[in-house]
């Protein structure tokens, strides 16, 4: 393992001479980055291959402040702020920071679901481009990272997925997802996003 974490290593600084500009490369957001009444919207569509809708809706987040602490509503929760910007870690992330084009790491996510159903994520994750891109919240600049491998879970499911997800430092969220799980599709796409002036 070590002998491939040199050889890794010297890839990374043998591609140095080649580097992206600084503005390419970005770090996770912090706690400073973000302000209450900040804004997030997306609309939402799952379908399968046969035609069946299984979820269609939307889904807004926004920062708060609660006895002078910052969260971020999802749902009927509220999440701290200091918990989204803590540094994940964890070996297999699902955002390698910083990012940078061409960047490649492995993603692992062991989950429980609600109704105690135990599953495991396992992709191959890459940074394929940083470049504008257009979404109906508007125009941006975004990495486009792809996912690639397979979900299971403990009731039998197996599947290969790839999603391909666009994060925008400039609204320090993804802005979309385009998920392929076996015979299942689920589109994402950020429809507003504000902050107060």
């Amino acid at each position: 393992m070590k002998f491939q974490s040199v050889i890794l290593l010297s890839l990374i600084l043998l591609g140095a001479c080649n580097s992206p500009k600084k503005s390419d490369i970005n770090q996770q957001p912090t706690l400073a980055d973000y302000q209450v009444g900040e804004k997030w919207v997306w609309k939402y569509k799952g379908v399968t291959t046969a035609g069946e809708v299984r979820s269609d809706g939307k889904d807004t987040r926004e920062i708060i402040s609660i006895d002078g602490i910052l969260g971020m509503t999802i749902g009927n929760d509220t999440i701290p702020v200091t918990d989204i910007v803590k540094p994940e870690e964890s070996e297999t992330p699902k955002y390698d920071w910083p990012l940078e084009v061409g960047k490649k790491w492995k993603y692992e996510n062991n989950w429980t679901s609600q109704d105690g159903t135990t599953g495991n994520q396992s992709q191959d994750a890459e940074v394929l481009s940083y470049q504008e891109e257009t979404v109906e919240a508007g125009t941006f600049m975004a990495y486009k990272i792809k996912y690639t491998g397979k979900i299971t879970n403990s009731r039998g499911y197996s599947a290969n997925e790839e999603e391909v997800w666009l994060y925008a430092p400039a609204v320090k969220n993804f802005i979309m997802l385009n998920q392929t799980q076996g015979d299942f599709v689920y589109v994402e796409e950020l429809i507003e996003y504000s902050k107060p002036e």
